[in-house]
């Protein structure tokens, strides 16, 4: 808006000037004779060029001495440029009033030189510097350029000075002459030039500072056209305006190098100041205020809470599953997730409310004005009720959930800072009990602390090989021979004995340990499939879990090529187990698959049914087998659906060609269910809980026929 009410005020100027400079020159032929008039207009004349010259000079103490640590070129050049024409109109107009300066005793056509030239520079000095780009430069460059000029002045005036007789007439008896129509034919192309290469330059956007250059170029026209071309004999009015015109043009010029070097470059510096300001207190992803905000903000509510004497809540929201997503749709899919969510936070909250992202996965809520418990906890379901639906990634409809949590000021915290740790602490409690919110208890403390505790011991376990595996075999449903079996770790703690792997593994992989804990199970589990050949036992498969982490490893096929040469494992008694979501990200999943096929080894994938495999890219996977979670087999003989998913499975699995073997077989009627689906293998406590090593060796091994 601002630049477009400049570029209008542009053009009123420009068609004021042209109305004063047309009427002007219609009435020049008036009889300016008197006596009287004639020193009234040569004394306004010598006015109107002294105070041209102050300007002059004002523009060159601008580009001189304000900010001299950053000068750029085109205050420098605009500096020495106007500091020229300041000392030549200032020598026209003492000598003009029979003042002798610099000790010059110059001649009425000297003078009219000095105007021609003073114009000349002028168009020509324009021209060249803004039409170029601004750079900085240095003080020597500085000194430099300022002793060049005034070598070049002295040497200029005393050139003329000596030499003004040989200069040829610009004005004969009769008028103008070639001299005077060339030179001022030379300046208006000059003063066009420099307009047209402005405006070329900045055609995309003038700003206010290239207009104030292009209102002084137009005026500098006229100007010169009111000094040279319309009375060139007598300094009579019209002389005086094209002074007048060349003065307004120095004054738009000190304007424009003023906004152009001083002013933009400030506006500049506070936006982009602005521009940090908001960085430091937003996120750069979904545009809401960070972390840094939101404590400044909690605190300033807990001050107005702690006069009012009423509750405050912050309200920590946790995307369920986020890093599958990360992982296995790619971070592109993770960021339109985090946007999506932070536009339904915005439009789930009130006007009182506030939002936040607080990073990765996690946004906070600030509810100010609580007056009671159970009112926030309403609150809370009416925002799991707004953020829990369905999104779009990659024409998928995947299905978002969250876990919130709580805490209250002043029972749960008396800063912000401890607000958000509880609040923090109560939504990974929610997250690990399996319920959508929780506000924080201090026992939650002692939880916390005995987690990071137990991640400390599990990185000390590895070192230590506090590890060990069991084996659970899988057994042929139509033979009852075992055909493989899954390798499965176990940690006896040294103080707390056996603990659940449903308790260390979930910590292990977000902790990042699971990659070492996995690469000792794979080698381990390697090693005792091979000691067992070696001991003259029939050679079956075993069946070992990859991680997320491991799997998106870009050397995975390598490590277990080079494992297997060292151990001397033939690789198709190695079956590698995967998950549903390890496929979402379809390339790399793919490339990874076919580079474990090219190795040898079995693939199969795990727990099948509780993800959202594509069926289209599911025959296109180079895997082996389809393994059915547990939980459809467990009520396979009482609930009608989860036997129609295992039928399901089971008759895709054959069509694709692929083996099927059912985990979690616990009953005798749900042995035969799965042989009529033709079922292959099953995986159970029926058959056999995990064991040791020895004894897979005394009940289900059998030794190789000599």
């Amino acid at each position: 808006m601002q630049i477009r009410t400049a570029e209008k005020m542009t053009l009123i100027k420009g068609l004021c000037g042209l109305v004063v400079m047309i009427w002007v020159s219609m009435i020049s032929t008036t009889s300016t004779s008197g006596g009287q008039l004639k020193e009234v207009l040569q004394g306004l004349l010598l006015s109107v060029g002294f105070i041209a010259g102050a300007i002059c000079f004002a523009i060159f103490a601008q580009g001189w001495m304000l900010f001299t640590n950053k000068l750029s070129r085109h205050r420098l050049y605009s500096a020495v440029l106007f500091a020229v024409i300041g000392i030549v109109d200032v020598l026209y107009m003492t000598s003009l009033s029979g003042v002798e300066l610099f000790g010059l005793d110059l001649q009425s056509n000297t003078l009219l030189w000095l105007v021609m030239i003073s114009h000349g520079i002028g168009a020509a000095g324009v021209l060249l510097i803004f039409s170029s780009n601004d750079k900085e430069v240095g003080r020597t460059q500085k000194l430099t350029v300022l002793a060049a000029t005034l070598f070049s002045v002295v040497i200029g005036l005393y050139l003329i000075g000596q030499f003004q007789a040989s200069l040829p007439l610009l004005f004969g008896r009769i008028g103008m002459n070639s001299w005077q129509l060339l030179g001022s034919a030379g300046i208006l192309l000059l003063y066009v030039a420099g307009l047209a290469a402005i405006l070329y330059k900045n055609r995309a956007q003038r700003s206010t500072a290239v207009l104030s250059v292009i209102s002084a170029l137009i005026f500098m026209m006229m100007g010169h056209y009111l000094t040279f071309i319309s009375e060139p004999q007598q300094l009579g009015i019209t002389h005086l305006t094209g002074e007048i015109f060349m003065m307004l043009s120095y004054y738009f010029i000190l304007e424009g190098v003023y906004k152009l070097t001083i002013e933009e470059p400030i506006r500049y510096q506070q936006l982009a100041e602005e521009k940090i300001t908001y960085l430091a207190y937003h996120d750069d992803l979904t545009g809401l205020p960070n972390r840094r905000k939101l404590k400044e903000t909690l605190q300033e509510q807990i001050e107005i809470s702690r006069i009012s004497r009423v509750s405050t809540a912050v309200i920590i929201v946790n995307i369920n599953r986020f890093k599958a997503i990360n992982d296995s749709l790619g971070y592109s899919a993770g960021d339109r997730l985090l946007c999506v969510m932070g536009e339904r936070l915005i439009r789930s909250c009130t006007p009182a409310e506030e939002v936040f992202r607080m990073g990765e996965d996690e946004f906070a809520v600030i509810v100010p004005g609580v007056s009671n418990v159970s009112g926030i906890h309403d609150r809370m379901e009416q925002l799991l009720t707004a953020l829990e639906s369905t999104m779009v990634i990659d024409n998928s409809e995947y299905h978002l959930s969250v876990s919130l949590g709580l805490a209250l000021f002043p029972e749960d915290g008396q800063t912000a800072d401890q607000l958000l740790q509880n609040a923090d602490m109560a939504v990974h409690n929610a997250k690990e009990q399996g319920i959508e919110s929780s506000r924080y208890r201090p026992s939650m403390q002692v939880q916390v602390q005995s987690r990071l505790k137990l991640e400390n011991d599990l990185r000390k376990g590895i070192e230590r090989e506090e590890f060990f595996l069991e084996f659970q075999p899988q057994i042929h449903l139509d033979t009852g021979k075992i055909v493989g079996m899954e390798a499965l770790v176990r940690w006896n703690h040294p103080h707390r004995g056996l603990i659940s792997p449903a308790e260390f593994i979930p910590l292990a992989e977000e902790s990042g340990l699971i990659v070492p804990l996995g690469d000792w199970v794979l080698r381990t589990a390697c090693i005792q499939n091979k000691n067992w050949q070696m001991q003259g036992y029939e050679p079956i498969c075993i069946s070992v879990n990859l991680s997320m982490r491991q799997f998106r490893q870009s050397h995975l096929s390598e490590h277990i090529r080079d494992l297997l040469a060292e151990i001397g494992l033939d690789p198709k008694y190695l079956e590698l187990e995967i998950t549903e979501s390890m496929t979402f990200d379809k390339e790399t999943a793919f490339d990874q698959l076919r580079r474990l096929k090219e190795l040898g080894v079995h693939i199969s994938i795990d727990d099948f049914g509780t993800g959202y495999s594509s069926l289209h890219y599911l025959k296109s996977l180079p895997i082996d087998r389809l393994k059915i979670d547990r939980s459809f087999v467990k009520e396979v003989m009482e609930d009608n659906n989860d036997a129609a998913i295992v039928s399901t499975i089971t008759s895709m699995a054959h069509h694709l060609k692929l083996k099927v073997t059912a985990e979690g077989v616990e009953s005798q009627e749900q042995l035969e269910f799965l042989k009529l689906q033709r079922c292959h293998e099953g995986q159970g406590y029926l058959f056999s809980k995990p064991v040791g090593a020895q004894d897979i060796e005394d009940r289900f091994l059998c030794r190789e026929a000599v």
